[in-house]
């Protein structure tokens, strides 16, 4: 039996984790657990994929609902509900589940580990070493860098937490002159706020003064102040963490694989981190049972990998850099400057384009194992997509383009998919 050992213990590495144990292999999975408490806000969407993942216990009881408030570009609006997300909790909900599952837990921190050609050694800190003959590389921002890859702007962000006074759960977003703020109560009480600064330009003090620093810029804020009503802080400390944006420049092999963080690490602002990590993971299963099943498919495993990957992170980063760019306030601060206009100057959603659609034989997902089939390149696509609804849209595209009528093309499709295919058709700009 093949011996895969996953290290990290995060969403990635548990969504990869469970999915590798719903294809029969046997898992065990190394992680130091998280020594400070955090809280995130995710989307109705992200809650949905960890269902998806099969992370049900990491969800009973760590999700609250907020409204959250958004002061950006000196205008003030009510986004969309936010679910706030106890880290704590959650993570021992992660590794319930990973137990159900039967997967091997081992909570221990990594020394080192060095790759051979027919596996690998895992030394962990008081215990014996691990032989794996995959492993899946899912510690996040801590795991050892492969090389140079592509890097945003190098950013830093500070969270404080303390205690304060029990009540309504709520959360808000505020743009400053040299980053921005998201910030957070529960009911309980437990207070955050996490400020977002360019390391070159901040000016940020030495570490003996930096959580006094930041109680001095929460004061300075009216949003901040209004949003914690000003209450004593009991408790307050704070975590330093790099939220730079950093993209992997490989991050597969024929025994080994990159997720999360550890393959691509997006701004903050660019959307969830859970999100991200997941979008990665949740490939990754197939991708390795094809390395390990199919051989003779590495390549176009590698390449499918490689791909999606990188596709993700440049959406990623475009959707980010769009949120910098509605901030016109400040326009020469260093801070906004270099995020404005970083990755490059690609639009993240092009115009549809039904003319312009290709058709290309790209690596696909099928059976549980990674194939080749033809796809339609689009704006948004450029990767392709395959199917919509169980419907193959390459052979249906080319009758269309070919002048056949859009009702005998849609003809034997069940009511749903005909729905399905037509919606999707609408938005490519197709006109019937």
């Amino acid at each position: 039996m093949t011996a895969i050992v996953v290290l990290g213990a995060g969403p990635a590495g548990a969504a990869v984790a469970l999915g590798l144990r719903r294809l029969g292999y046997a898992v065990t999975l190394v992680s130091e657990w998280r020594r400070f408490a955090a809280l995130e806000g995710v989307s109705a969407r992200v809650l949905e994929a960890l269902r998806g993942a099969g992370l049900h216990h990491a969800l009973e009881e760590a999700a609250l609902p907020s409204q959250r408030q958004v002061n950006w570009n000196g205008q003030q609006h009510a986004q969309n509900i936010e679910f706030l997300l106890d880290r704590p909790t959650f993570d021992r909900g992660l590794r319930q589940d990973l137990r159900a599952a039967g997967v091997l837990l081992i909570e221990g921190r990594v020394l080192g580990v060095q790759s051979f050609s027919d596996g690998h050694r895992i030394d962990i800190e008081g215990r014996e070493s691990l032989s794996a003959d995959f492993l899946v590389e899912a510690r996040g921002r801590q795991a050892p860098a492969l090389g140079k890859g592509l890097r945003g702007p190098e950013t830093v962000s500070l969270l404080n937490r303390w205690q304060g006074t029990p009540g309504d759960t709520a959360s808000a977003v505020e743009s400053l002159e040299d980053g921005w703020a998201w910030m957070a109560r529960r009911a309980d009480g437990q207070c955050y706020w996490q400020w977002t600064v360019d390391v070159a330009s901040a000016g940020l003090p030495g570490k003996a003064q930096l959580l006094e620093y930041c109680r001095q810029r929460r004061q300075d804020s009216a949003v901040a102040r209004a949003f914690f009503a000003g209450e004593a802080e009991v408790d307050l400390n704070l975590h330093a963490r790099s939220s730079t944006a950093i993209l992997s420049p490989q991050v597969c092999g024929e025994h080994w694989i990159r997720v999360g963080d550890a393959a691509m690490a997006v701004d903050p602002l660019s959307g969830n981190g859970i999100f991200q990590s997941l979008s990665s993971a949740l490939q990754a299963p197939t991708v390795i049972n094809t390395l390990l099943r199919k051989p003779e498919r590495a390549a176009l495993a590698q390449r499918f990998h490689q791909q999606r990957v990188e596709q993700l992170f440049l959406r990623f980063a475009r959707i980010g850099r769009d949120f910098y760019a509605d901030e016109q306030r400040w326009l020469n601060q260093p801070f906004w400057q270099a995020r404005r206009q970083w990755p490059d100057a690609e639009v993240a959603h092009a115009e549809a384009d039904f003319i312009g659609l290709r058709i290309e034989r790209a690596p696909v997902l099928k059976d549980g194992f990674v194939d080749e089939a033809e796809v339609v390149i689009t704006a948004d696509q450029p990767l392709g997509i395959w199917h919509v609804q169980g419907v193959e849209l390459a052979p249906l595209v080319q009758r269309l383009k070919q002048g056949e009528p859009a009702g005998s093309v849609l003809a034997g499709m069940t009511v749903e998919q005909g729905r399905m295919v037509r919606g999707w058709l609408l938005t490519q700009g197709f006109k019937p």
